[in-house]
Formats: C-alpha cells, structure tokens, sequence
C-alpha cells in the first residue's frame, strides 16, 4: 500500500468539492418521482405500520403489488401510495377540530 500526502489546503478543496457532489446527489433523489422510488419489505412495514408478516399476507392476497429479486422484495412506493388512498376514510362529522 502507498501513502499519498497532500497539503491541508489541497484537501479543504478536495473536501468541499465532495460536498457539492452529494448536494447534487440529495436533490437528484428527492427529484426522482415517486414511481420511480421503490421501498424494500422494512420500509414497507414502518410506513403502513404493520408486521412482515401482514405485509407477506398482502402479497399472498394480491393486495399490493412487489417485484423479487432473489430473496429481496421490493414495492413501488407509488403503488404503496395508491393502497392508502384507495382506503382512505375521511371524518364523516366534518369536524377539523382536533
């Protein structure tokens, strides 16, 4: 293995420029539109607030759509999002107080 030594100076610049890359990056990603955004099983769960298993019955049911690739699953947030608002229950009083 060699050692490569640079100036302080030299690598301020080198630090800031690795900044403004993951800048770009970050708002790249949150740019991407959400059908293209694709969350595994974990963020499935923590987002509908159920076990991985109700998340495995889902599947079996046919009540969200996944792709798997080996054994990882994968679900299209967009496809996530259409299952919340396709059961989605507004207040029947029409109250907004809290």
């Amino acid at each position: 293995m060699s050692l490569i030594t640079i100036e302080s100076e030299a690598f301020q610049r080198l630090m800031k420029k690795m900044e403004e890359i993951e800048s770009k990056l970050d708002l790249q990603k949150e740019k991407t539109p959400l059908s293209e955004k694709w969350l595994d099983n974990q963020d499935v769960c923590q987002l509908l607030h159920v076990s991985k298993r109700t998340l495995q019955h889902y599947r079996d049911a046919g009540i969200i759509a996944y792709s798997q690739i080996g054994s990882k699953i994968y679900y299209r947030a967009a496809d996530i999002e259409e299952h919340l608002k396709n059961h989605y229950k507004s207040s029947s009083n029409g109250s907004t107080n809290l």
